[in-house]
């Protein structure tokens, strides 16, 4: 009975943390006009207005839709892995998105090319993982193997493209970018990140069951007349989508994708059709939480990247340890 009840305070926690970041911040703004201006009500002034709107709305839902794609990516990898250490960068496509939006930007394509070429280099580096993967077996130890190559020959390249940056112009927008940041959300970001929401998650959410199976071994898995190599593809297919999409509109955040999956197992449980959808309202919620401390700490807003290390170390220590304590290792 426990674990259903969970289900309405999981809900709520995103919503209830977007429609706070609408009025906290450093420009003040009363409840009453943030109901006002989401209602259509006439005499909220115009400025209110459009700070709610145009600025704080959308950086709320854009956030909200990136720590879902982490957070059930990274859900969905530790599982089919079968390892609580991975997270949603572990197949180099944060690495490959990376460089894609650093090529972009010492180029000097306009933003929304950039964007895009990180999308695109991060489905090429999960490509390559996955096509090496299948020369050599196919195994999860030769998947792992090929992510982390393939993730630092991207790192290789994106130190390259530091060389050549201009370092009074170009390598300080490449720096900021690869920080993490929801400074410069709009709608056209929303727009962006919807499709693969719709795409990514709701293939992995259509597989939710068959995901448990992979958390077996493979021959065991196989004995049971699943496909495992083609499961497995889809599933990392789906995680790619979401996550190259959130790297190409939000730059490198991580811990998201670490930490909310172990939090939404200690509350419903280890089965997937539970934990994924769990992780999605942690990983909403979340980030959104942390979207709205970095721009409310200090004068200028706070790396998002920075922020999730500086919160991330901390939560990933504690589970760790409360996880020890109860003597039964990770789930």
């Amino acid at each position: 009975m426990r674990k259903r009840t969970i289900w309405l305070p999981l809900l709520l926690f995103p919503l209830g943390a977007i429609f706070a970041s609408l009025f906290v911040g450093r420009y003040p703004v009363r409840v009453g006009e943030v109901v006002g201006a989401l209602v259509g009500a006439g005499g909220v002034p115009a400025v209110p207005r459009a700070l709610i709107l145009t600025v704080r709305l959308p950086q709320a839902v854009g956030a909200a839709l990136v720590g879902l794609h982490l957070a059930l990516a990274g859900a969905a990898f530790q599982g089919m892995f079968r390892n609580p250490l991975v997270d949603s960068r572990i197949l180099g496509v944060s690495a490959g998105a990376a460089f894609g939006a650093a090529l972009g930007i010492l180029t000097g394509i306009p933003w929304y090319l950039t964007d895009g070429l990180a999308f695109a280099f991060g489905l090429l580096a999960v490509g390559l993982v996955l096509a090496v993967a299948r020369r050599f077996g196919g195994s999860i130890l030769v998947l792992v193997i090929s992510g982390i190559l393939v993730g630092s020959l991207f790192s290789a390249l994106l130190g390259v493209i530091k060389y050549l940056a201009d370092p009074l112009d170009t390598l300080p927008a490449i720096t900021y970018w690869l920080l993490g940041s929801l400074a410069d959300m709009r709608w056209e970001g929303v727009a962006k990140l919807l499709p693969a929401t719709l795409l990514g998650a709701g293939t992995l959410l259509l597989l939710r069951w068959r995901l448990n199976v992979l958390s077996l071994e493979e021959r065991e898995a196989g004995s049971l007349g699943v496909d495992v190599w083609h499961l497995r593809t889809a599933a990392i297919l789906a995680s790619t989508v979401l996550v190259a999409s959130a790297v190409s509109q939000a730059g490198t955040i991580g811990w998201i994708g670490l930490i909310t999956p172990h939090a939404a197992r200690a509350l419903v449980g280890p089965e997937h059709s539970r934990v994924l959808p769990a992780s999605m309202a942690l990983g909403a919620g979340f980030l959104v939480v942390l979207q709205l401390l970095s721009r409310s700490l200090t004068g200028s807003e706070v790396p998002l990247g920075v922020l999730t290390g500086i919160v991330g170390v901390p939560a990933f220590l504690f589970l760790f340890m409360r996880q020890l304590a109860r003597g039964g290792g990770w789930r």
